[in-house]
């Protein structure tokens, strides 16, 4: 059995068992059809297996009849950026994120640079079947075209965006710790943070596209990182995964300022600058919300997903947005979560606020997370929801995605798994004592509900 994944932003797999050149063929001929006819964007992340992955999808949309416009190495931000910025009918990360090594994907965008909207890739698969059986002639093949340009086309638009004053933090000197776990960000965050007047030590940024640990940016993994943030005296950890869309800091202790208050801290400074709306996800820290009350400004929240964020971010006009994953939107740039858009707002914050990253977080509301999952093994995670509302009635319920209650110390989130039988639990509380016991409440109620 194969371990092709397929979702509303793409297909992901493991190379060689699920993610083959024939899988790879079908779905970008049916991306193709869907687009209809013009130019595409692609770029990929730094893994081994680009070359092979990235290859087929050029020689198949060239094939459909597409220019194509390649970025090469980069961001999946960057990709998104471009899109919008050359005005393309849609483009394609070629990027498994923060999956392993042996893993890759193809991350579709729309003509608006924003991953596709369920609508969208329900009209795609649609035609899936008959995508293969309609190709061009040799006079009507597309053209391909390096476009190595495109990663400083996205750079110098975050440099410019709004309330960052590049010149007065090139002026501060922040001595940063990088850690790009040899990815795409070993192309463009040392230039970045260079540009940024920064003294950089990096760690893991050779561009050999092996990832040295597991590539996920959470503190199980950052062991050794947040050892060398401590060691090298600097005033902050950059952290981020294999594509550059997620941003985790390390404070200068060489401690985590917690992947959850990324997206915390950004709206903070937004909101400093601009009131508006602001939109997360269901299963974000609770202290955007709180954050978000001081400057009398609302919060709303979309199920888990970048597309699900930027979908209510545009309903709502909202001013800034992401996830507790470490991913930022401001739209101000683009539509997407971009760690080279969170690294400019940190350092801004960071230089405004005017004392250390600790101080920062010490400057926040504080909450701690607790996350599991329960495997069901034969019962239907449906049904175990549905008896979890029924017993839960007295509190504020949300089943946008799953279940999430809210209580006056507490907040948990109970999200099944599309891929395989279990539940997701996530629980937030005032101590981080409080939030794993009722993590361990919670995983007890549902043994006894599937029982």
């Amino acid at each position: 059995m194969g371990t092709l994944m397929v979702s509303v932003s793409g297909i992901r797999g493991i190379i060689g068992n699920g993610l083959d050149p024939h899988t790879i063929v079908k779905y970008t001929s049916a991306y193709a059809d869907f687009c209809g006819k013009g130019k595409i964007v692609i770029g990929n992340d730094g893994r081994i297996s680009r070359d092979m992955v990235k290859n087929i999808v050029v020689g198949t949309l060239l094939a459909k009849g597409f220019d194509v416009f390649d970025i090469g190495v980069c961001p999946t931000p960057t990709v998104l950026y471009n899109v919008k910025k050359l005005n393309t009918q849609g483009g394609i990360s070629i990027s498994a994120s923060h999956n392993p090594n042996e893993w890759n994907a193809l991350k579709l965008l729309n003509s608006k640079g924003e991953f596709m909207a369920p609508e969208e890739n329900k009209t795609m698969l649609a035609n899936f079947e008959k995508a293969q059986d309609r190709y061009k002639p040799w006079n009507e093949l597309g053209v391909y075209k390096e476009f190595p340009e495109g990663l400083k086309i996205h750079m110098d638009a975050v440099l410019q965006m709004p309330h960052i004053d590049v010149e007065k933090i090139r002026q501060r000197k922040f001595r940063v710790l990088l850690d790009c776990v040899n990815g795409a960000g070993s192309y463009v965050m040392p230039e970045f943070l260079e540009q940024l007047g920064c003294e950089v030590i990096q760690k893991d940024c050779e561009k050999t596209g092996v990832f040295p640990r597991l590539p996920e940016p959470i503190p199980v993994n950052l062991q050794e990182t947040m050892k060398a943030v401590k060691e090298n005296n600097v005033d902050v950890g950059i952290v981020v995964d294999p594509d550059v869309d997620r941003l985790v800091l390390i404070m200068e202790n060489g401690e985590p300022f917690n992947e959850e208050y990324t997206i915390a801290q950004a709206v903070k400074f937004v909101l400093s600058k601009e009131k508006g709306n602001v939109v997360i996800n269901l299963s974000t820290t609770r202290a955007v919300e709180d954050i978000a009350k001081e400057f009398g400004c609302e919060v709303f929240r979309s199920p888990v997903g970048e597309a699900n964020v930027v979908k209510k971010m545009k309903e709502v006009n909202a001013v800034i947005g992401g996830e507790g994953s470490g991913g930022v939107i401001y739209p101000a740039v683009h539509y997407g979560r971009d760690a080279l858009v969170g690294t400019a707002i940190i350092l801004q914050h960071l230089l405004e606020f005017g004392g250390t990253m600790s101080e920062l977080k010490n400057s926040m509301p504080a909450y701690f997370i607790s996350k599991g999952k329960i495997e069901l093994g034969e019962k239907n995670p449906d049904e175990v929801i549905k008896k979890l509302i029924v017993k839960y009635s007295g509190g504020q319920i949300n089943t946008e995605d799953g279940l999430r209650i809210d209580f006056d110390d507490h907040w948990v989130h109970f999200r099944k798994s599309n891929t395989e039988p279990i539940i997701r639990i996530y629980t937030e509380a005032n101590s981080q004592e409080l939030a794993d016991e009722f993590l361990l409440e919670y995983l007890n109620v549902i043994n006894g509900l599937a029982g």
